[in-house]
């Protein structure tokens, strides 16, 4: 596969991302950013998101499963991992974690567990996606191309 097919790959894998609502507008931004200076910027900005995001995943199960649940510190959890997912585009985790926190003001352990599940299967939906994304783009660099900065939508 030469260089542009492998573009047009990339091109075609990652409309879907958006138009599924993975992905929203900060997602380009971050592409934006990135240029020959700074190559793994995407990469490395979407990577802490993972660290960080399995850590509070992990830190949201251990709150969410003790007897009295300090919805506080859940809610403090949820509004972290929202921010970070925010920050990279990641729209489904984002709006999954909005949905989350209202019930962790209403203290509905139930719904707030729920909601755990959803965010935790948007999550590794997403994950997938971007780590998918990321060897596309090996690809083409192992080939000597650049990554496509700009998508259109239409058509």
């Amino acid at each position: 596969m030469d260089v542009g097919q492998m573009q047009r790959q990339w091109i075609d894998y990652t409309k879907p991302l958006f138009v599924e609502g993975f992905l929203d507008g900060q997602f380009l931004q971050l592409l934006q950013l990135q240029d020959e200076n700074n190559p793994d910027f995407v990469v490395e900005v979407v990577s802490l998101f993972f660290e960080d995001s399995e850590r509070l995943l992990k830190d949201l199960t251990f709150a969410l499963d003790q007897n009295g649940v300090d919805f506080k510190k859940v809610d403090a959890h949820v509004h972290q991992l929202k921010g970070s997912s925010s920050s990279i585009g990641a729209q489904r985790v984002k709006n999954a974690c909005i949905a989350f926190r209202n019930f962790c003001e209403e203290q509905n352990t139930d719904a707030c567990l729920r909601c755990l599940q959803q965010v935790k299967q948007e999550y590794c939906l997403v994950k997938n996606k971007l780590e998918t994304l990321f060897r596309i783009e090996q690809q083409i660099v192992a080939a000597g191309g650049s990554i496509p900065t700009e998508l259109s939508f239409s058509g």
